[in-house]
């Protein structure tokens, strides 16, 4: 196999933004030479007490509003999680207190969504069409914990992940099934983002991206402690079109619009903002702004291709 050569890794620059411009103060930054400053606007990817997160609706409302977020996405677990799904009669209860959340507090656009889980080789996920009509935005991912009624479906893909643990020839047989279950999903389903892509289970993330772009479905750089997209496929994605969305996962309000650790990897890969679909572009354009198709919220209209996600990260823990 050929040796790759990967960049090296730039050193982040951390400041505070001046104190007058309070309401992008805890904004990700990011410019390149003299370009316009550049920003992640939204996080699509947050936990609540509804699933396996440590806040409420309204404290994770309350904290995005205080990063300076302009959208925030309550995406709990899929009901079909054994541990922590969301109950699907909750679902209900959260389309009404997200309705009160943007009558409340204006100044956030605040979607229901929902991070479905992946149950088997054929891409279906354990969300029924009445949590499909209540929800703003799909999430979709694989975790260890689903388990639907067809347990040969489910059965398999994660006995295959536990035997690949052990096993090249098991490994090479689950990174064939977990890629199978990922791109039907993405076919079957309207999906805005395939949630850390990879993390619980290998796939090829080439032919993933392949059907990410077919289906305009973004795929994730996640900043909690799953490290997926890693910097390995996003430097093997650099060249490709699919886009990405950089979220933060988190599961307790103060980690909300914390992205250091996936924009460290946007930035080394060098992936430019007009394929992320959350990052503001020099000329104030966003990913929101492309013409619609099935997904609830859109991806990524082109941008500058100029435009890196350079580093300039406010210090963790500065409120």
């Amino acid at each position: 196999m050929p040796m790759v050569e990967y960049p090296q890794t730039h050193q982040a620059e951390f400041h505070r933004t001046p104190a007058s411009q309070p309401h992008q103060r805890h904004l990700f930054f990011a410019s390149r030479g003299g370009l316009n400053v550049i920003r992640i606007y939204a996080d699509y990817h947050t936990h609540t007490t509804y699933s396996d997160g440590k806040g409420s609706i309204e404290d994770n409302v309350r904290a995005a509003i205080a990063r300076g977020l302009k959208i925030l996405a309550i995406s709990d677990h899929g009901p079909q999680h054994l541990t922590y799904g969301i109950k699907r009669k909750k679902y209900a209860e959260m389309r009404g207190i997200i309705d009160e959340m943007n009558a409340k507090y204006p100044m956030i656009r605040t979607l229901l969504g929902v991070e479905a889980n992946i149950m088997d080789p054929d891409g279906r996920l354990d969300v029924d069409e009445g949590m499909l009509r209540m929800a703003d935005v799909l999430l979709a991912g694989y975790h260890f914990g689903s388990l639907s009624g067809d347990l040969k479906g489910t059965s398999t893909l994660h006995r295959l992940n536990f035997e690949g643990r052990f096993s090249r020839k098991a490994a090479e047989k689950a990174k064939e099934m977990n890629t199978k279950a990922v791109i039907n999903a993405m076919r079957n389903y309207d999906i805005k983002i395939l949630t850390h892509p990879g993390a619980k289970g290998a796939i090829d993330v080439l032919a993933a991206a392949e059907a990410a772009i077919e289906t305009k479905t973004a795929l994730e750089v996640n900043a909690n402690r799953h490290g997926h997209l890693t910097f390995e496929d996003l430097f093997l994605l650099r060249n490709s079109e699919c886009r990405f969305a950089i979220n933060s996962d988190a599961h307790r309000p103060e980690m909300i619009g914390r992205f250091e650790p996936a924009i460290e990897r946007v930035l080394r890969a060098k992936i430019p903002c007009g394929r992320i679909i959350n990052c503001l572009q020099s000329d104030g354009s966003t990913g929101e702004d492309a013409d619609t198709n099935t997904n609830v919220n859109t991806n990524a209209k082109e941008g500058a291709e100029e435009d890196v996600v350079m580093a300039h990260f406010e210090k963790a823990g500065e409120v």
